[in-house]
């Protein structure tokens, strides 16, 4: 059976301010081997309804480069992800138009609803894309990328940098590569 083209689609200025009221929803399952969690939606995301929307954003090149699809997906194959175990959900539901917009007391809340979430889904990784986000809503001043020493029940706790394309200090080839860590990581556990 042939499956239907993607309709991969550009919001208009109009289409991505009308999403300022909108969410992304989660990528999720029980028991996913890693469950990325991005910081908020963009307005872009919001607008087209799928994760790491904007063209610029590096996930899905660094995630297909550290090695965990086959090819490079696009945000409108997101769903690619469930078959290999892999979700994706966001600490803040709120779409901004830069992570600057959000308040650190909605990192707290976002985490306190995260904590839940993982608790209920129980992926064996919890990949945070964004370590101020992480710093905030864990109250972990000091924490660094990599895996932490905290776990939400039996879910362990890693940290990265976010992909956006305004994040300069990781370069593609760099972030490819701690995914790439945490792929051989999820993989060993």
């Amino acid at each position: 059976m042939k499956s239907s083209p993607i309709r991969v689609w550009k919001p208009t200025r109009e289409q991505l301010q009308a999403a300022r009221v909108r969410q992304v929803p989660d990528l999720i399952q029980p028991r996913l081997a890693v469950l990325f969690v991005g910081i908020n939606p963009g307005l872009y995301s919001a607008a087209i309804g799928h994760h790491f929307g904007r063209p610029g954003n590096r996930f899905w090149p660094a995630l297909h480069q550290a090695g965990f699809s086959e090819r490079q997906l696009s945000p409108f194959e997101e769903h690619e992800l469930l078959t290999a175990g892999y979700g994706i959900t966001n600490v803040v539901a709120r779409a901004t138009a830069a992570a600057d917009e959000i308040e650190p007391h909605e990192y707290v809340a976002g985490m306190r609803a995260l904590v839940r979430k993982l608790k209920r889904h129980q992926p064996r990784i919890a990949a945070f894309l964004g370590l101020g986000a992480y710093r905030i809503g864990f109250a972990q001043p000091k924490a660094k990328i990599g895996l932490q020493s905290e776990t939400v029940g039996l879910t362990r706790l890693w940290v990265l940098p976010s992909p956006s394309g305004l994040n300069a200090h990781y370069p593609l080839p760099h972030l490819a590569q701690l995914l790439a860590e945490l792929r051989q990581a999820s993989q060993a556990s």
